[in-house]
């Protein structure tokens, strides 16, 4: 496939532009964004264009998939992951790989009909691809509502160092959204990034964020943040709120966290439109559940994709 015609198989993706050496780059934010991200912050430029939440996707009856990559930038090393039909059959971790590339998977023999195949690129690394070849016919799913997922390093998909167990990974297998996720990794409540994406309108929209910004004396940044949201999506579209998960790394601070997360639920949840979830019941308040202490691992992943997932289904 040339890079147009990879495009309908390429999920997460707000726009596509090609490299020089001919590679397709996929972006989760406006330009305009990664001008403002540019200017306010290097940690932050440099995450706002990984290949955060991207998946590759079709049913297929092909037995063998490839593809070219190239890696551009590197945080942490997670993988590129395989799946087929629900069942991750290969993962790759990024520290393992070339830096450029050619990927090839075979896929578990079967007889000859249509499975649903999942490429998941790295959450912590930007990635672009070419070339993609499979040796069948291939149809992209169809998904359901458009959802803008906006968050921190959490949401981003740091802890599990596994690019499908990111809890936006497991909560979205079951959920079947069309998500742009705009998790990056040290973000806040900063009304400055939220800007009009020409020719994208989300069907809802999921914020998470807080865990990096608890210590504040103030609630003018959350109360901004909301204000600036509703004014360019409206107050009718259905927002969900999670307060920040509970965090072991800093003990003392607990009841500071807890007061400024019943302030999050307070501000947003004055807004008739705005779905609160409460974050300290999504993870067990273990250190078993994270990798440390702050953000969730596989299983504290695993686990709060699964618990989001309920009560989105309950109560959203």
């Amino acid at each position: 496939m040339n890079n147009q015609e990879i495009k309908p198989f390429y999920f997460g993706t707000y726009f596509f532009e090609e490299t020089e050496d001919g590679y397709l780059q996929a972006y989760q934010y406006s330009r305009a964004q990664m001008d403002y991200f540019e200017k306010a912050s290097d940690f932050w430029f440099e995450r706002c264009s990984a290949s955060t939440a991207k998946t590759i996707e079709m049913i297929t009856d092909a037995t063998k998939i490839s593809l070219d990559y190239k890696i551009l930038w590197e945080g942490s090393q997670d993988s590129v992951e395989l799946m087929v039909d629900g069942l991750i059959t290969r993962i790759d971790y990024i520290k393992d790989m070339a830096k450029e590339e050619n990927l090839s998977w075979q896929l578990p023999a079967c007889d000859g009909s249509q499975r649903n195949v999942v490429i998941y690129l790295p959450a912590d690394a930007t990635m672009v691809i070419k070339n993609l070849e499979i040796n069948g016919t291939a149809k992209a799913p169809v998904k359901k509502e458009k959802v803008l997922w906006l968050g921190d390093s959490i949401t981003q998909g740091f802890g599990p160092l596994r690019s499908s167990q990111t809890y936006v990974s497991v909560a979205n297998r079951l959920l079947n959204y069309d998500i742009i996720n705009q998790g990056i990794g040290g973000y806040v409540y900063d009304k400055y990034s939220l800007m009009k994406m020409e020719g994208y309108q989300p069907d809802r929209i999921i914020v998470a964020l807080g865990t990096n910004q608890y210590g504040s004396p103030t609630m003018d940044a959350v109360e901004e943040y909301y204000e600036t949201l509703m004014s360019i999506y409206g107050n009718e579209i259905p927002v969900l709120c999670i307060s920040p998960l509970w965090r072991g790394d800093n003990p003392e601070g607990i009841p500071t966290l807890e007061r400024y997360c019943e302030n999050i639920k307070r501000i947003a949840g004055s807004y008739k439109n705005v779905t609160v979830i409460d974050g300290f019941k999504l993870v067990p308040h273990l250190s078993e559940y994270f990798l440390d202490n702050l953000h969730p691992n596989c299983l504290g992943a695993e686990v709060y994709g699964r618990n989001l997932v309920e009560e989105i289904r309950r109560s959203w």
